[in-house]
């Protein structure tokens, strides 16, 4: 008997253990991937639905749909400007983020790697910028934006979107740089390097996940952007996605909820491909650079 109670404890403590596991990681993962792939299915739902399945939930269920149709697909990109938007929002996004990049990139070398004096104070200035809300900023912005002429245009907003992308990408990068080891820049110093090929081809190479890791910040952020494209864009050819689903497919009392949908989720198709693509060296930035 005592020899079949030892031969049962390797099975109950192994069923404990897998009990534990399942409480503690999948339960919390499946609500976790649950809470945030919904609301794309609830887009993805949505958008092939008929008027009458929206708003008839006598006779059909809100959560699945029982006559596909392309009319909102059609009416997003026929009878709008969407295409256009997409375009804008494209072009802004990108050139924004090279923008922020490269200005963050000089910010965070001089901060880290040059050892002035008060280095540590910028950087926090820098951070603390990024603190200041939009909704205060885009009032002065405007009046620059309208001094230089460029309002209503695409270089309003690929000017202004860096004023909220550069202070965090420049906080993140001197962190990133900070876990370099100094005995590299120190050396390539001694073999005559100047500070521009270091940072070119010594502290770039090794920071590439981090610089992945600012992009994507950067390039999320200014696809989403919502209120300097809504105050310094007016017309539907200049419009960025979210502002121009908002603008066009509400009409006063009227929500076209199906064109909504769909706008939202192709809309969220580039930004979840970037991040797909990505996702390795994005979780990289997160655990540092270079061991000593």
């Amino acid at each position: 008997m005592a020899k079949d109670a030892g031969h049962d404890q390797p099975d109950v403590d192994l069923w404990s253990s897998v009990s534990n596991r399942v409480v503690t990681v999948y339960v919390p993962l499946i609500i976790i991937v649950f809470i945030l792939l919904f609301p794309f299915y609830w887009m993805t739902v949505t958008t092939f639905k008929s008027n009458e399945e929206l708003y008839n939930y006598d006779d059909f269920s809100p959560f699945w749909v029982v006559e596909p149709t392309l009319q909102n697909i059609n009416k997003l990109l026929f009878e709008t400007s969407f295409p256009t938007w997409m375009w804008n929002t494209m072009l802004i996004s990108i050139a924004a983020t090279f923008i922020s990049l490269f200005c963050a990139v000089c910010a965070a070398y001089a901060i880290e790697r040059l050892r002035f004096s008060g280095s540590r104070y910028v950087g926090v200035s820098i951070f603390l910028a990024y603190l200041v809300p939009p909704s205060i900023l885009f009032i002065p912005l405007a009046t620059m934006v309208f001094s230089y002429g460029v309002f209503d245009t695409v270089w309003a907003l690929i000017l202004t979107y860096p004023t909220f992308l550069i202070p965090f990408c420049t906080w993140l990068l001197m962190g990133y740089f900070r876990s370099i080891p100094y005995e590299l820049e120190e050396c390539a110093l001694i073999d005559g390097a100047s500070r521009f090929q270091i940072l070119w081809r010594i502290l770039l190479p090794l920071s590439v996940p981090g610089l992945i890791s600012a992009g994507i910040f950067a390039f999320t952020l200014s696809w989403n952007e919502f209120i300097y494209a809504l105050t310094f864009v007016s017309s539907s050819e200049n419009k960025t996605v979210p502002v121009g689903v908002i603008t066009e497919l509400v009409e006063g009392d009227i929500y076209h909820w199906g064109s909504l949908m769909a706008g939202a989720l192709l809309g969220s198709l580039p930004v979840a491909i970037l991040y797909s693509f990505f996702v390795e060296h994005y979780v990289a930035s997160m655990t540092g650079a270079v061991k000593e």
